[in-house]
């Protein structure tokens, strides 16, 4: 038998398997395949999280924001070569642009807040998002503000501050402030995204999100230039693969679903920085992070099943 005939009956039963997950995924409701890519979206970030936090240590914070875009931009320059320009060319350049800029304004809050507050009161503030961004999909996009929806959404808030509550130590001062403005520019960005869904591939908005934000990142990353180790650009082009890959998930799920149904799913990024914390750092979680990812997972699989029964 000969070696190629060998590999050809080793994957064969693979692809099957990837063919059938296909299918099944293909044929589920579009909410819930909507919700299953912001779920995907949130693993990926989490990881994200993971290794800059690892790569901000050693490096100045607007520096790493700069070189995690532009490494975003860069890991996606093959598939530019590879399908031309008119399949990135965007159908809506100012749309482009202005999500570009509302996300690096939203960034630049962030990143200035984040070195004078506790984690927990960070995680606490940024996980008002789901709240923002529920509110702004009624008032701008017109999606119904739906009461399962909310409860959903505030049950999962309540397993972050489960989690999180007992850490809260309130001492940011101004900087809390700063920190909680970020929440409803984040939340725009994300609207903005689902704007473009409707008229843009996710590639598309993928690859100019990190052209226009490494664009207007680079004077302040310039600025607070420092000298890098082999190894920090190997982890910043990985950035770019998990930033790349995480917001073409995101914009995925918010191409197929209505965005306020996918953001109670925006809460498991809290259990799934726990388990990697558990995997990486051997930071066994406390009983109330166990109550709070159980509230979370509770709420995720109830509205779930809502939206499950109000496509029939």
């Amino acid at each position: 038998m000969s070696q190629a005939t060998l590999s050809q009956r080793l994957l064969n039963p693979v692809r099957h398997a990837i063919g059938a997950i296909h299918a099944r995924a293909c044929a589920m409701p579009a909410v819930w395949r909507g919700m299953m890519w912001v779920a995907l979206s949130g693993m990926v970030f989490s990881v994200l999280n993971a290794l800059l936090r690892a790569l901000t240590i050693e490096s100045d914070a607007m520096q790493a924001q700069f070189l995690r875009y532009l490494m975003g931009a860069a890991v996606m320059l093959p598939l530019l070569v590879q399908k031309g320009w008119t399949h990135y060319r965007p159908n809506n350049w100012k749309g482009q642009a202005w999500r570009g800029a509302v996300h690096t304004a939203a960034l630049l809050f962030w990143f200035t807040a984040l070195p004078h507050l506790a984690l927990a009161d960070m995680t606490a503030i940024g996980f008002t998002g789901p709240i923002f961004i529920m509110l702004g999909a009624a008032w701008f996009l017109g999606e119904k503000m739906r009461w399962d929806r909310w409860v959903a959404s505030l049950v999962g808030f309540v397993g972050v501050l489960v989690v999180v509550g007992p850490h809260l130590t309130g001492e940011g001062g101004w900087y809390s402030l700063v920190m909680l403005a970020s929440a409803p520019m984040f939340a725009a960005s994300f609207l903005i995204t689902k704007t473009l869904t409707r008229h843009e591939r996710s590639e598309v908005i993928v690859l100019w999100q990190s052209i226009v934000i490494a664009v207007f990142s680079a004077p302040l990353g310039i600025m607070h230039w420092q000298p890098i180790s082999a190894w920090m650009w190997v982890g910043f082009a990985v950035s770019g693969v998990l930033g790349s890959y995480g917001h073409y998930c995101m914009a995925r799920g918010f191409h197929i679903a209505d965005i306020s149904a996918t953001q109670t799913l925006r809460f498991l990024d809290l259990v799934w920085a726990s388990v990697l914390g558990w995997i990486i750092f051997s930071n066994v979680p406390s009983q109330t992070t166990l109550i709070g990812a159980v509230v979370i997972f509770a709420a995720t699989f109830w509205i779930a099943k809502r939206e499950h029964r109000r496509q029939y």
